[in-house]
């Protein structure tokens, strides 16, 4: 391995263009982890919202944007057990994707599933820690209940559908264009629902309500889906993309006895991303490798086009995953 290598890097606080491409030390091996020669990057909302001055990385992360990818174990810190030089992973990571090396925690590392490619791997671990912690976890989804999705086309969004039909939920989705809701049907939402066109709220009482709603939008869409949970409903907040903050009238809470909570992913504790990573292996893994869910790919991007990969998931046009080949394979 060479002491530099390329990266992407965030040289302001703004849109895409203060993405460079630049040189840097190639990251140390620390106790507990692994050094991955990055072969794809996920992009996420959280690195354009990092980009923009608005996700602040934990002190101890990388600078650099980019929070999963798939590659190979190129050193092997101490302590480690079960990963060697060699072994092909895909990687949550705290920080620093957009690189050619990037530096995890080996426990939050996961086998390559079985017929998939690097490229297809690079997009589950971000999108798969978070549906997994907040909709099985932390929401309790069960079979036959009725869930929500927003952003169904979404990374998330269409792992989340995917997961909560393997798991026998009823799956409601919304999203923006018939072409986005064709592709949320496609993927095992039992309706599929254009919010420019329908309300989801209505659509939702007419069934008994949802028993759980997964939401990354916030500001006006909060008390909206306080009206469309059934009675003893679950809403799990991920994201504000229209604000965090909003005025609620809390009656239907205590009334209705519903249960407002959320998560962050990348704040937890290396603990917690083992716990969620070891869940994945035993419950998730096993239907990756069987083709019953899987990632659902948009576009692709070289490392040094990293800022029209941001341009791509910031016009909302795409559906699903957007990468960056950094070694490929």
């Amino acid at each position: 391995m060479t002491k530099q290598m390329r990266a992407i890097e965030i040289t302001k606080p703004g849109g895409p263009d203060v993405l460079r491409a630049v040189d840097r030390p190639r990251p140390e091996v620390g106790h507990g982890e692994v050094v991955i020669q990055v072969a794809w990057a996920g992009v996420n909302r959280p690195d354009a919202l990092q980009r923009a001055g608005l996700y602040n990385p934990p002190p101890t992360a990388s600078d650099l944007p980019g929070l999963e990818a798939s590659g190979q174990v190129v050193a092997v810190g101490a302590g480690v057990s079960g990963l060697a030089v060699g072994d092909l992973v895909c990687a949550l990571l705290p920080g620093g994707g957009y690189a050619e090396y990037a530096a995890t925690p080996a426990a939050h590392c996961l086998p390559i599933p079985d017929g998939m490619s690097l490229k297809q791997a690079a997009c589950l671990p971000e999108t798969y820690f978070t549906v997994w912690s907040n909709v099985f976890t932390r929401g309790g989804l069960k079979g036959g209940e009725r869930f929500l999705v927003h952003g169904g086309s979404s990374g998330i969004g269409t792992t989340a559908i995917q997961l909560a039909h393997a798991f026998g939920a009823r799956v409601f989705a919304t999203a923006g264009s018939e072409e986005k809701c064709q592709a949320c049907r496609d993927l095992g939402a039992e309706v599929a629902i254009n919010y420019r066109d329908a309300d989801y709220v209505e659509v939702l009482k007419a069934q008994g309500g949802a028993d759980l709603i997964l939401d990354m939008v916030g500001g006006a869409y909060i008390q909206r889906n306080l009206s469309a949970l059934a009675d003893d409903g679950r809403l799990v907040q991920i994201a504000f993309l229209e604000g965090p903050k909003v005025e609620l009238n809390m009656v239907q809470m205590m009334t209705r006895r519903l249960t407002i909570t959320g998560s962050t992913l990348r704040p937890q504790s290396d603990l917690a991303k083992a716990r969620i990573a070891q869940d994945l292996r035993e419950a998730v893994w096993p239907l990756l490798a069987s083709g019953r869910v899987g990632p659902v790919m948009d576009s692709e991007f070289s490392l040094s086009e990293a800022a029209a990969a941001h341009a791509r998931m910031e016009s909302s046009g795409h559906i699903g995953k957007i990468v960056l080949e950094v070694a490929g394979g």
